[in-house]
């Protein structure tokens, strides 16, 4: 991935949008609580809110939304972002950047959540409902999706040596059973829509019910096991199985979720995607897939 960040802040905003579009510039601008890492997200007004891309690999994801969250919209049973307009790069910002309507909620770690099963279950619905949508043109897996929807073996090189520098803290051959299970059950269906990063900051809760699915910025048509990480990241338990019955994937697909959720729990503990306050959850992550193997493999 590019290093390639950008200062941006509610001043650059505001001189963007009074620029680009002087009918939103007597609208306040202000941070977004939880505003994400890939982008930046501010509030515009009461109702709209300002997303511009954090670095150069997530600038592909603009014009991308832009073609097609409109499409996927109407198609799905719950609330997406659609965007309003998308700005040019200006004033020292190098990317096109996008207006989107404000969608109200918190995010579902600091939203509650009235039943979890219930939201599984809403959540599940949700992708069959998206896998469902016609796939036609849409965009497949590449860079501007770090190749979500594609073969895990993009990064089987990056897995195995997270396992390696691991040694002594994990049990390192059920870690490599769990991830050639899941590089061994390929993908080999019709490419359907997928979200790409199914996530706790990307679910928005209201009146303790999930109420929107938010940043579409890793989607695309291709294999959608990537959409299963969630539960184990996120369920457990009764709401795991839940979501496992609602979705129904076959065990293949389901060993292919297992492998991206592994990939990216080993790749955060061992530091080569390192987030420190993502590092405990990691674990956990890493210990509940390995046991989901041992129960259903």
């Amino acid at each position: 991935m590019q290093n390639s960040e950008v200062d941006i802040d509610a001043e650059l905003v505001r001189r963007l949008v009074g620029a680009q579009f002087p009918q939103w510039r007597h609208l306040a601008v202000s941070p977004v609580v939880f505003g994400g890492w890939d982008n930046r997200t501010f509030h515009l007004g009461d109702e709209m809110t300002v997303r511009l891309p954090s670095a150069a690999p997530y600038s592909l994801q603009v014009e991308k939304e832009h073609r097609w969250l409109p499409q996927l919209a109407p198609l799905l049973p719950l609330p997406i972002p659609v965007p309003l307009a998308m700005g040019e790069p200006a004033d020292g910002y190098p990317w096109h950047w996008s207006v989107y309507r404000w969608i109200e909620g918190e995010t579902a770690k600091t939203g509650r959540i009235a039943d979890l099963r219930e939201f599984a279950v809403r959540l599940a619905e949700f992708l069959v409902a998206l896998k469902r949508i016609d796939p036609t043109g849409g965009p497949g897996p590449g860079q501007h999706n770090f190749y979500r929807g594609g073969p895990l073996t993009v990064y089987d090189g990056e897995a195995r040596r997270a396992v390696a520098a691991l040694e002594g803290e994990i049990d390192t051959q059920a870690a490599t059973i769990v991830w050639e299970a899941a590089l061994a059950a390929a993908w080999h269906g019709s490419p359907v829509w997928f979200h790409g990063d199914v996530a706790w900051g990307n679910l928005l809760v209201e009146d303790g019910r999930l109420s929107a699915v938010i940043d579409f910025g890793t989607s695309g048509v291709g294999d959608p096991s990537c959409d299963l990480a969630i539960a184990w990241t996120f369920f457990e338990g009764e709401s795991r199985e839940a979501f496992r019955t609602r979705i129904a994937v076959d065990r293949a697909t389901w060993a292919r979720g297992r492998g991206w959720t592994l990939w990216k729990a080993l790749i955060t503990v061992a530091g080569h995607d390192a987030n420190q306050a993502e590092i405990g959850k990691a674990w956990r992550v890493i210990g509940e897939v390995l046991a989901d193997h041992k129960r259903w493999a």
